[in-house]
């Protein structure tokens, strides 16, 4: 029996994939490893729920979903201070992120569409409700918490460091099936903190 895989090159993405001026495929490399830093920052931006998994003090993995807003090259997210999250996250200092990324515009109404992923591993701090750090914060989060939050909760600082894990970001759903034409590691390139 032999065995057949085909890779397909082509451009980097669509600018409504949020990927301007994306680049005709050179025949040497995949598409997603073409992806930059930026790139990534861009979608991770456009997008606002991620999955956050870290392990309790006991040893035991967790993830749960949050919503966060990226300010500078860190992710925030705002959670209940007395939250399994904030006290578990508070005690290790890290995580792992995945964010997924919608795709497929109007096909994706019709026909079931997976969304391409962003993951990170990534140091979690965690600013406990009342500290000078987290009004600003929380207000910077406006309608994607509620107004009762804004004003109790506490914020998870996330930096995220060495590369993205990428699946299916910029490259064409026919090439969703082909792991090595749809996988990236990018750099995540540290800005300094506000």
């Amino acid at each position: 029996m032999v065995t057949t895989i085909r890779h397909e090159w082509t451009r980097a993405g669509t600018a409504s994939e949020g990927v301007p001026g994306a680049v005709v495929g050179n025949g040497r490399q995949p598409v997603a490893a073409r992806l930059t830093s930026e790139q990534v920052w861009r979608r991770i931006a456009k997008a606002s729920f991620a999955v956050v998994s870290y392990v309790t003090p006991a040893g035991q993995p967790r993830s749960s979903g949050v919503v966060y807003k990226v300010i500078g090259r860190r992710l925030y997210v705002a959670v209940a201070a007395d939250s399994w999250k904030a006290r578990h996250i508070a005690a290790s200092g890290r995580v792992a992120v995945t964010v997924p990324v919608r795709r497929g515009g109007l096909l994706s109404l019709v026909a079931p569409i997976p969304p391409a992923t962003v993951g990170f591993h990534a140091a979690a701090i965690v600013h406990p409700a009342g500290s000078p750090q987290v009004g600003p914060l929380l207000q910077e989060f406006g309608s994607l918490i509620p107004a009762e939050r804004q004003t109790s909760g506490c914020v998870i600082e996330v930096v995220p460091e060495g590369a993205f894990l990428t699946y299916a970001l910029g490259v064409p759903l026919r090439l969703m099936r082909d792991p090595a034409a749809a996988s990236a590691r990018v750099p995540v390139r540290q800005e300094a903190s506000i």
